[in-house]
């Protein structure tokens, strides 16, 4: 009976909580239509008017005038995979500020659920959000000239997974102590936008200055996309040239994840 009750105790205060936030978040968003346009719709519109006006003119590092050169829309697919992915932690950071204004967080804190519950109910819902949504745009990789198999499929899924973590958990660390929404997307346009232009998904970072590669080596979101790109060629070194290891870009995503999310539960337990 004893096992039984500390059993039933730490669902009720851990897992109970953070399914009914991860479900919460995930109702609000199949009500809010207009959120699969803002980030789905736009990458997708991002990806394909770029990537046809750079098409004709962009040549990765390692190709040659006798080599045949790889399509922008193709180079760009990963990043734009990376890009649903951070607009969808954006938008769904946002609830935050507007739970603490509704009187809705409050309510959540004040409950017996633990910290750590909400911040995973929170993160797993953005996460779960932002898979969805890069699968569906996934479907479109044979257009880019990237064959899907049950391998690539399933090795982009969990990269994707990993960087949902770490990017809904870096949205819930700045949107935690924000009070407007107005002052999240201003963060969101410093930090987070030249974030993803800066991960080799706008452009490789062979072709950048040195100042430029090493901002690029030192942002984690490099790896993420390199760890996409690695996973959709499946070891193929054709296109990769200059990029990290399939094995130290999982590395870095793996612990740019647990890094944000332990923060974020960190910061949380801090401010009353």
């Amino acid at each position: 009976m004893t096992v039984q009750g500390i059993s039933m105790n730490k669902f009720d205060g851990l897992w109970l909580p953070t399914v009914s936030l991860w479900h919460r978040e995930v109702t609000r968003f199949l009500r809010q239509r207009s959120r699969v346009i803002g980030a789905l719709g736009t990458p997708i519109v991002f990806w394909v008017l770029i990537g046809s006006g750079l098409g004709r003119s962009f040549r990765p590092p390692g190709t040659t005038a006798d080599t045949k050169a790889m399509h922008y829309l193709e180079y760009a697919f990963p990043g734009t995979l990376a890009l649903i992915v951070l607009f969808t932690a954006i938008f769904a950071m946002i609830s935050i500020i507007e739970d603490r204004k509704a009187g809705f967080l409050q309510a959540v804190i004040a409950s017996p659920a633990s910290r750590i519950s909400i911040v995973l109910g929170k993160v797993l819902g953005s996460t779960t959000l932002a898979l969805g949504q890069a699968a569906l745009f996934l479907l479109l990789a044979p257009l880019a000239g990237l064959p899907l198999t049950v391998t690539t499929v399933l090795g982009t899924m969990v990269v994707l997974f990993l960087i949902s973590l770490g990017l809904s958990g870096l949205g819930f660390l700045i949107a935690w102590p924000m009070d407007s929404t107005q002052g999240f997307h201003a963060i969101m346009n410093l930090v987070l936008m030249p974030m993803w232009l800066l991960s080799g998904a706008f452009f490789p970072a062979g072709g950048a200055s040195g100042w430029l590669r090493a901002i690029m080596a030192a942002n984690p979101l490099t790896y993420g996309v390199s760890a996409i790109r690695r996973a959709m060629y499946a070891g193929s070194d054709t296109a990769l040239a200059g990029e990290p290891s399939a094995t130290f870009s999982l590395l870095v995503t793996v612990l740019f994840a647990a890094l944000t999310i332990g923060a974020s539960v960190y910061v949380m337990e801090k401010r009353k």
